[in-house]
């Protein structure tokens, strides 16, 4: 028995040897050091695996487990962390659960309505507001382009910043952006294109991203918009007159919408919407500059986020019977 607890005693010691060189034994770093970026909703278990990776830390397991047991997992801050000289995983815990990023980041996602964009920017503890209480229309003043509708001019992409910056120079920032990927895809797009500006390409690539998520798709649903732009077909896109209820929409859209008449409603109107409905992806532009090689008019969701695309009428309503009809009746 006195062997067989001095065994166990041995394991116990060397057990506890491991975690404490595991958790206090510094890491070597890179010479230029070491950066981690901390994206927004990122979990604990995310940001060990890439400290992991990254040769930072011993063990991922271990880091999740001192963080969930501290609660650090619950404090973590999005935003640039930078690392110099040696670093312990607890050195890195510190620092994360202390949240206070060398550059803090706003995330603007693809698809977002500009509307979203300014309340995420509103509310972010690391900005300061000094566009708050502005009109849209004085924002985009104070951008140089007034008269200008700000919905769809602003890229969607993750932003480091200083904390204390003013929130309109991120706008600015997520402008010149926009203005820049407009630029490639307007100067790389096919010559037979039914747009003739632009900011008619931009319109026309927030359609493309709203209807879709799916990378593959973009190109193809594109060109089902621009196939129809040029027979004069009515695009008859969802998300367009969804943004044209504004807030009427609670998240349905029946028949009675589809026939009611706004500015953005594809059913009723014939051409492209006013301006952009969302701000769209790098992707969508693309895909709206470049379009799938294809006569296909139709497309229906197929309920795993990809789309089947049809030619003629009558193959689209068989995709309908099959992929909506069957769906509901299941």
């Amino acid at each position: 028995m006195k062997k067989l607890s001095g065994f166990l005693l041995l394991i116990l010691l060397a057990a506890a040897g491991w975690l404490a060189w595991a958790i206090l034994m510094p890491v070597s770093l890179p010479d230029g050091g070491y950066k981690l970026l901390v994206g927004p909703n990122r979990t604990m278990r995310q940001i060990a695996h890439t400290l992991e990776d990254d040769g930072a830390i011993r063990n991922r397991q271990l880091m999740v487990a001192l963080a969930r047991a501290s609660g650090a997992d619950r404090k973590v801050k999005a935003g640039l962390y930078r690392f110099e000289g040696g670093q312990s995983m607890l050195d890195i815990l510190n620092r994360l659960i202390q949240g206070h990023p060398d550059e803090a980041s706003l995330t603007a996602i693809e698809g977002w309505t500009f509307r979203q964009l300014r309340q995420a920017l509103n509310k972010h503890p690391d900005v300061k507001h000094d566009a708050a209480q502005m009109s849209d229309a004085e924002l985009m003043r104070q951008l140089g382009v007034p008269n200008a509708s700000p919905e769809g001019l602003f890229f969607p992409s993750t932003y480091l910043f200083t904390p204390g910056v003013s929130d309109m120079d991120l706008y600015r920032q997520a402008f010149a952006t926009m203005q820049q990927q407009l630029e490639a895809a307007w100067a790389a797009r096919k010559a037979d294109l039914p747009v003739h500006t632009p900011y008619e390409l931009l319109i026309l690539a927030s359609l493309v991203e709203k209807e879709t998520a799916s990378d593959g798709d973009r190109p193809m649903v594109a060109a089902v918009f621009v196939n129809r732009l040029k027979k004069g077909m009515r695009l008859q896109t969802d998300p367009s007159v969804i943004y044209g209820m504004g807030s009427q929409y609670q998240g349905n859209i029946g028949k009675a919408d589809l026939r009611r008449d706004t500015p953005y409603n594809t059913y009723t109107r014939a051409g492209l919407t006013p301006t952009p409905i969302a701000l769209p992806s790098k992707a969508s532009l693309i895909a709206a500059a470049q379009p799938a090689d294809t006569d296909a008019l139709y497309f229906v969701a197929r309920g795993d986020g990809s789309s089947q695309f049809s030619s003629t009428l009558e193959q689209h309503n068989q995709a309908v019977r099959k992929y909506i009809l069957k769906k509901g009746q299941s």
